[in-house]
């Protein structure tokens, strides 16, 4: 294969090997790994700093829900000088792990921050890509790699008057850099997800707003955190056990350091069953939800009494009865798990507090927003100096469809998906040579640790440029066969779950009008790495490759 020019050109037109779009964990694993293997690389990058959703994250409370174990690189020299401060670290932590990982490999020189790519377009002749971004200079790669992660673009609801609104409007998602004084101020937050857990939990804690509404429309079945503040002595015993929880990553259904256990809810006694819902309650973290029975997210009543166990414990931190059936119903409002679960760590004592309110969406929706505040359909205003909409993303797509993207005779991907996503293994799709993706729609993304995620697909999509260039080829387009049989493949695994019976943006049934489709790989890290390996076993016989 004829690389491409090593080095950008001065003036006029840039020229790289690969262009990588985005500066999350995917993105400056990739530029690292291909820069290594000798590839010129260029990354695009939208905002002021690396760390993707990391360099977003600002709003009050924002932490990872993966422990610091596995939610990292897995090489050794970043481990030398860097230590996080507690077990769910938080964004400013995050963002001087992103800065120690720059420093250690160098990596701003080949960023281009603040220069968001606006659209790319494939020149079949030349086979190459030629990439639109927002400094006027226009850039040719032979590879270009989406890494734009699966919560980068917001999601706000259209809510009939919000031009009318006297207060601030701040999207989680959109916190500024600066922060907000939100002392004396009387608070709405919009949205139960996990970024409304955090902002609800965290200014409730602190107890320095002169009021807290929290809107729900369906209450967040959420586990317990367990944090953790590292001593110095914590740190040496919590380093010792990093390389052994990173070396099982691969090996467990979600890319962490636990995995399901290899029985089924109705296997074992009624003791021996609470036994083990007591013991991963008290671990924390994700384990009540992918570290338990095998079954799930499959057996309606396993899940069912899973929902009872938390729904029980969760009841004992709910001083007040009245709130029972609004945060944790007798009848659930969804299988437990088929909702990414939040962490929390005082979540539900915060209702506990004289200047907390909960709306119950489902009962008094919404009727419209007023100068001072949020009206419900009961005709009561709720008084808001500040509203926070915690609403969450147009995942997984919406970014890749905000960018102009167009492949072979000019056709967009954003149209191409409109009626469905189809990308052979999350990486690739038919009439876009030479495009591929990292922790994108179709891969194992939302259902794995990101960084595993990153890694996990990066190797792959380097293995793959190393191949081409091995066999001196400089075109590959996965077929429309792979495709599609990828998408059953995720359609059948569905089918098989509970999955579809809640609303949830892993279908995209948050963002109105988009096709229902489960979005993500749901089978688990082993099965996608074996996946890949067989199909480079069998010479990427799923790519048309010349």
């Amino acid at each position: 294969m004829s690389e491409v020019a090593a080095e950008p050109v001065r003036r006029g037109t840039r020229k790289y090997d690969v262009v990588i779009v985005g500066a999350g964990f995917s993105g400056i694993y990739l530029l690292q790994r291909l820069r290594r293997m000798g590839f010129s690389v260029l990354l695009f990058e939208t905002a002021k700093d690396l760390g993707g959703t990391w360099y977003w994250n600002r709003y009050p409370g924002a932490r990872v829900d993966s422990s610091a174990s596995v939610y990292r690189f897995s090489d050794d020299s970043l481990m030398q000088d860097f230590e996080f401060d507690e077990l769910f670290p938080d964004d400013r932590q995050m963002r001087a792990y992103f800065d120690h990982v720059s420093e250690k490999y160098g990596l701003r020189t080949d960023i281009s921050f603040e220069n968001p790519v606006l659209g790319a377009d494939w020149d079949e002749q030349q086979r190459q890509w030629s990439i639109r971004s927002a400094d006027g200079v226009p850039t040719q790669a032979r590879y270009v790699i989406f890494a734009t992660g699966s919560s980068y673009l917001p999601y706000t609801p259209s809510i009939a008057g919000m031009d009318d609104f006297a207060g601030r409007v701040l999207h989680t998602a959109q916190w500024p850099e600066e922060g907000i004084d939100l002392a004396g101020k009387r608070v709405g937050v919009l949205g139960t997800g996990a970024s409304g857990v955090q902002v609800v939990q965290e200014l409730g804690n602190e107890g320095t707003v002169a009021s807290l509404t929290v809107f729900q429309r369906t209450p967040n079945l959420a586990l317990p955190m367990q944090q953790r503040k590292f001593s110095a002595q914590d740190k040496a015993e919590f380093r010792k056990l990093v390389p052994g929880h990173l070396a099982k990553r691969y090996h467990s259904f979600g890319g962490m350091e636990f995995d399901f256990l290899p029985m089924a809810t109705f296997d074992v006694s009624n003791e021996e069953r609470l036994a083990t819902y007591e013991r991963l309650w008290q671990e924390g973290g994700l384990r009540f939800w992918v570290a338990t029975y095998y079954d799930l997210f499959f057996d309606p009543r396993a899940n069912a009494i899973a929902y009872e166990f938390w729904r029980e414990k969760t009841r004992k931190r709910i001083s007040n009865p009245d709130l029972w059936e609004l945060l944790a119903p007798t009848t659930p409002p969804h299988p437990f798990g088929v909702k990414r679960p939040s962490l929390e760590q005082n979540y539900f004592e915060v209702f506990d507090h004289d200047f907390v309110h909960l709306v119950d969406l489902k009962a008094t929706p919404i009727d419209r927003v007023v100068p001072e505040g949020l009206r419900t359909s009961d005709g009561v205003v709720h008084p808001v100096d500040v509203l926070v909409m915690a609403t969450g993303f147009d995942a997984n797509t919406g970014a890749l469809n905000g960018i102009d993207i167009r492949g072979v005779d000019g056709a967009t991907l954003a149209d191409k998906w409109a009626k469905g996503v189809d990308a052979f293994l999350g990486m690739a799709s038919a009439g876009f040579p030479n495009a591929l993706f990292s922790y994108g729609p179709q891969s194992p993304a939302a259902f794995c640790n990101g960084p595993t995620s990153a890694e996990l697909q990066g190797d792959a999509i380097a293995e793959l440029l190393d191949f081409l260039r091995t066999h001196e080829k400089s075109h590959i387009e996965s077929t429309a066969d792979a495709d599609a049989a990828w998408t059953k493949q995720i359609d059948d695994m569905l089918a098989a779950s509970l999955f579809d019976q809640a609303d949830s943006w892993y279908l995209g049934a948050n963002i109105p009008g988009k096709r229902r489709q489960l979005l993500n790989f749901p089978g688990g890290v082993p099965a996608y790495l074996q996946k890949v390996r067989d199909v480079q076993a069998g010479g990427y016989e799923e790519f048309k490759i010349n």
